[in-house]
């Protein structure tokens, strides 16, 4: 019988299972003593962000970053990603209020001169480089890989992004973020021009899947109250005249219906393509009232805590459990 989850924990609780499990045994990327691939899946929102990135600073005060196999990131989620891949999820989740509550940042009265918004120039030069160092060069050697999603300009596929040498990655986690109007123009990389890869694939969990994960769990920045009740609904009038205009950018803005439809595949083991895998998502217990576009420094801190708590307490749920009620599936 499947083991209960907290209310915003969905899924197959068999995931923080292993999780746990690797952690206690000492288990490391590359000499693990089982046969399981376990993949993070972390998806980007904007400033909703800040949920992800307390997620992340939990997960790494637990010491669960070595019991992962790879981590898929795109937008929002690529940075944090790598923050928490190179030990500084904490400062990742501090930038929000610290440093990302600014007009340098987000600026909306920037549209009228058709600037972007939202700086990415300040986020990784000013931000990742100096007041929130990222450890750039550990990204190549990360024994856990990072896989940097984003959406090809050509026909709006999401690919992932094979980054090599240090420019290449801060291309690669620009290219993830980018969107026109938003947060600027496509990036080339490797002969392609890249945008955002949430326009096409909020959340790679398919992804994951196809690139051989047995479990996979995803941190959302949304709650499931903040879903469109309809995974199926088409898009908006006003969502399809923005993609016209801007191709992706429309789609982006209704995340919350596609964000739904990865909830019912995580929640529904019965799906095509499922297998016997085991997918699980971590939601915001509560909400701060972060949008997208937020500047609220306030709201972006408790937005940071209540990731923070919500991954904490999944782990703490399965931690009182009688493990031997909880075996890891084959």
């Amino acid at each position: 019988m499947p083991l209960a989850c907290p209310p915003h924990v969905h899924g197959d609780l068999a995931v923080l299972r292993l999780l746990l499990q690797r952690h206690a045994d000492g288990s490391t990327p590359g000499a693990r003593s089982d046969s399981h691939r376990l993949a993070l899946v972390v998806g980007g929102g904007g400033m909703r962000g800040s949920y992800t990135s307390g997620m992340l600073r939990g997960l790494e005060r637990a010491g669960l970053r070595d019991s992962f196999d790879e981590v898929y990131g795109a937008s929002s989620g690529a940075f944090g990603s790598a923050a928490f891949l190179t030990g500084a999820a904490a400062a990742g989740a501090a930038a929000y209020p610290e440093d990302l509550c600014s007009r340098t940042f987000i600026d909306m009265r920037r549209l009228a001169t058709r600037r972007p918004v939202l700086s990415l120039e300040f986020l990784i030069e000013e931000v990742l480089s100096r007041r929130k160092p990222l450890a750039w060069d550990a990204l190549p050697a990360s024994a856990v890989p990072l896989h940097l999603v984003a959406t090809d300009t050509a026909d709006l596929t999401a690919h992932t992004l094979h980054p090599r040498t240090l420019p290449q990655w801060r291309r690669a986690v620009r290219a993830s973020a980018s969107i026109p109007l938003l947060a600027g123009p496509p990036v080339e990389f490797e002969g392609r021009r890249w945008v955002d890869g949430s326009v096409s694939e909020p959340l790679a969990l398919a992804r994951a899947l196809r690139g051989g994960a047995t479990h996979v769990l995803a941190l959302l920045c949304r709650g499931e109250e903040e879903l469109h009740p309809d995974s199926s609904a088409s898009l908006s009038l006003w969502a399809r005249m923005l993609d016209r205009l801007v191709p992706g950018l429309g789609t982006l803005a209704q995340g919350s219906r596609r964000y739904r439809a990865d909830l019912e595949l995580i929640v529904d083991a019965t799906r095509p393509n499922r297998g016997s895998t085991h997918l699980l998502a971590i939601a915001p217990a509560s909400s701060a009232g972060v949008a997208g576009l937020c500047t609220d420094p306030g709201a972006l801190a408790r937005a940071v805590g209540i990731g923070d708590a919500s991954a904490t307490a999944a782990i703490d749920h399965l931690a009182d459990l009688d493990p031997a009620k909880t075996p890891i599936p084959e």
